[in-house]
This record gives C-alpha cells, structure tokens and sequence, in this order.
C-alpha cells in the first residue's frame, strides 16, 4: 500500500466526519467506499482515532498554508477575513466540505479520545491566533473596528462562522452562511 492510499483513505474519513460526526463512521464505511479491506486501512491508521488525528493534522496544515497566502497575498485585513468565509460559502455551497471537521468534532469533544480532543484544540488555537492578528492589524491600518480585544473578538468571529455553518446546514442553504458572515464583516469594518 502506497502513501496515495493513506491518503485516499484520509480523503473519504475526511468526508464521513463532515457527513456524520466521529461517533456514525467505522472502518467498515471507508473500505465499502473505496472498495479496500479494513485490513488494509488498519496498516495505515491503527486505530480510527490515529485516523482522525491524521485527518485533523492534514486539515490544520491545509488551513496554514491557506491563511498563510492570504497573509502574504492579500494586504487588506479586512479582504483576508472576506476570503477566509468565502472559502467556508463555496465549500458549502458545492457540497464540497460542508462542515469544518474541527468544529464538529468540537461538539463532540467529550465523547472523543484524548488524541483527538488535543488536535482539534489544536485547530482551535491556530485559528484564533490567526483571526486576533488579522483584526490586530485591520485596528492598526484603521479599517477594522472592535468592541473587545482582538482574542474576545477572534473566538466571536470563529464562533459566529461555526455557528452559520450550523444554520447553512440545517436550512440547507449557503444563502444563510453568506448573509451571516457579511453582516459580521460588516460590523467590524469602519467604513
């Protein structure tokens, strides 16, 4: 078995959590998925919460090397927080990834293994570290306004994404991840 299996593996564990959380996937799923033995997956993640570790390390990775370009690409504070949601609107509205794994397994965090519960704190911490800094900055260059500090602000914003992630899945509709997030965007702009 070659590293583009892991992988492939890793892709479908990656879908089964955004479709069902930790707790309604198994092996089982992944190997009718892709048409392996679980025997197969076992040599590659031992356990599913080494799977689920690998998946959360994958997709933390994946969401730096993303906030990094924008933090080197685009200069506008502002623009990199409007491009940051439009990823979430597309991802949900093709289907794509229509939930942020780390956020659902947040709320399942008791339930989860003591492995995984530190990756998706992980996540956690990357990502408000990022948002505090882009609005750091927006407040330095003048073209974002907040109410709090910029740690209260950012686990807001993380928590308003999250939670129209939530409403964008039970209405069925981007539209409503879309109008949430704008209007939040809104309200820290000083324009």
């Amino acid at each position: 078995m070659s590293s583009e299996t892991a992988e492939w593996i890793m892709d479908v564990a990656h879908q089964l959590l955004a479709e069902r959380g930790y707790s309604a996937f198994s092996y089982a799923d992944i190997a009718e998925a892709i048409q392996i033995r679980k025997a197969s997956i076992h040599h590659h993640f031992p356990t599913k919460a080494a799977l689920v570790v690998a998946v959360l390390e994958r997709h933390r990775n994946r969401m730096k090397e993303a906030t990094d370009a924008l933090d080197q690409h685009v200069s506008s504070p502002l623009d990199r927080l409007r491009k940051y949601v439009d990823h979430w609107e597309t991802c949900i509205r093709s289907m794509k990834e229509p939930f942020c794994i780390a956020a659902l397994l947040g709320a399942e965090l008791p339930s989860l293994p003591q492995e995984v519960q530190a990756e998706v704190g992980k996540h956690f911490k990357h990502l408000k570290s990022w948002i505090a800094t882009v609005l750091e900055q927006g407040v330095k260059q003048r073209s974002i306004k907040l109410q709090e500090t910029a740690d209260v602000e950012a686990d807001g914003f993380m928590a308003l994404v999250h939670g129209a992630m939530i409403s964008a899945r039970i209405y069925g509709s981007s539209s409503v991840f879309e109008r949430v997030t704008a209007n939040a965007i809104q309200h820290l702009s000083r324009k």
